[in-house]
C-alpha cells in the first residue's frame, strides 16, 4: 500500500493587467522576463510575465487543488461536436492513464477531432493516480470550459488536450516554478552538488524503460539531504526530454539560485528538488517539510 504523501504547494495567484498597480502595491511583484534560444524545435516565447506572490504559511497538499492550468484563450470552442469529443477523449485519458500510467490518444474526425495526453508520476502508486487523473479530467473543464487547448498540473499528475497534434513536440511556452522562500547556507557546496545530481537523474530519465522518470537524493552533510525528481511526458523522444530538462534546470540557475527547494512545471517535463523527502518511495525523516515556506512564480504567455 502507497503511503499518502504530504507535499507543500501554493496555488499560483493571476491577475488582469487592469489590477496590476494595485497588487503591486499589495506586495504582488510584476516582472516582464524576456528569453531567447537557438536550440531547434524549442518554442520558446520572447516575451513572458513574471508573477511572485509570497506565502509565510504553508498549506497542506490536497488532491482536488490543482498546481495551476493553463486556459488557451485564443482556442475557443464554436463547435458543439468538438465539446462532445473533448466530453469522449477525457473519459478515455481517465482509464488509460488509470490502466498504464500514461496515455496519448485522439478522439473525432476532420475540423472536430481532438488530441489528449494524461500522464501520471512514475513514483506514485495506481490508486494516487486514479484519484488523481479522475479530477484533473473534472476539473480541467470547470477552469477551462470553452477552450480547445487547456493543461492543468497535479503534484501527482498532468492532463491536456488541444485541437492540434502536440504529440512529440517540446513546448515551453508556459511555465511554473514553485520556490522555497530560505536559501542554502552553504550555495557554492549546494549548488555543485545539485548541479551532479540533476545530470544524474536527467541521464536515467532518457534511458528506455525508465518512462521518462529519473529521481535520486544525495547526501550533503550527515544530517541533511537534498531530493530531486525530473519526469518527462512519455511522447517525448529521448532529445526532446533531454531539451526540456535542460531548459527547466537551466532556468533554475537564475529564478531558483541557493533556493532549498524548487519545482518546475511545464507541458512535457516536471523538475523539482527538496531537501525533505517528496517522492515515493518515502524517506523515514521528513522533519523539514513542515517548515518549509515557499513562493510561486509563474510564467504566462502575454496575449496579444
Amino acid at each position: 500500500m502507497q503511503p499518502s504523501q504530504e507535499s507543500l504547494h501554493f496555488q499560483p495567484h493571476f491577475i488582469s493587467h487592469d489590477s496590476l498597480y494595485k497588487s503591486t502595491k499589495n506586495g504582488l511583484i510584476v516582472r516582464e522576463l524576456k528569453e531567447s534560444t537557438k536550440k531547434k524545435n524549442m518554442d520558446l516565447l520572447s516575451h513572458v510575465l513574471l508573477f511572485l506572490f509570497l506565502f509565510l504559511f504553508t498549506i497542506p497538499a490536497k488532491s482536488a487543488d490543482p498546481l495551476s492550468e493553463y486556459c488557451n484563450t485564443n482556442t475557443i470552442i464554436s463547435r458543439n461536436q468538438t465539446s462532445a469529443n473533448i466530453d469522449r477523449l477525457l473519459s478515455q485519458l481517465v482509464s488509460g492513464t488509470i490502466l498504464n500510467g500514461y496515455i496519448a490518444t485522439s478522439y473525432g474526425k476532420a475540423k472536430d477531432k481532438v488530441y489528449g495526453l494524461a500522464q501520471c508520476r512514475a513514483d506514485v502508486g495506481r490508486k494516487d493516480c486514479s484519484t488523481c487523473i479522475k479530477d484533473a479530467a473534472k476539473e480541467i473543464l470547470k477552469r477551462c470550459p470553452n477552450q480547445a487547448d487547456a493543461r492543468i498540473w497535479y503534484d501527482f499528475c498532468f492532463l491536456r488536450y488541444d485541437i492540434k497534434n502536440f504529440f512529440g513536440e517540446v513546448d515551453t511556452s508556459f511555465g511554473i516554478f514553485y520556490l522555497n522562500v530560505e536559501n542554502v547556507t552553504n550555495p557554492k557546496t549546494f549548488n555543485k552538488e545539485l548541479g551532479t545530481l540533476m545530470d544524474r537523474i536527467s541521464s536515467k530519465a532518457v534511458v528506455a524503460g525508465n518512462k521518462g522518470n529519473g529521481r535520486d537524493k544525495t547526501k550533503l552533510t550527515p544530517f541533511l539531504t537534498v531530493y530531486a525528481l525530473v519526469q518527462c511526458t512519455r511522447d517525448l523522444s529521448p532529445l526532446f526530454c533531454s531539451q526540456c530538462l535542460a531548459i527547466a534546470t537551466e532556468n533554475f540557475q537564475t529564478i531558483c539560485k541557493n533556493r532549498k527547494g524548487c519545482r518546475a512545471l511545464y507541458s512535457n517535463c516536471y523538475v523539482r528538488y527538496e531537501l525533505y523527502p517528496f517522492y515515493f518511495p518515502l524517506d523515514s525523516d521528513s522533519a523539514n517539510a513542515s517548515k518549509a515556506h515557499h513562493v510561486s512564480v509563474v510564467f504566462k504567455p502575454q496575449v496579444s
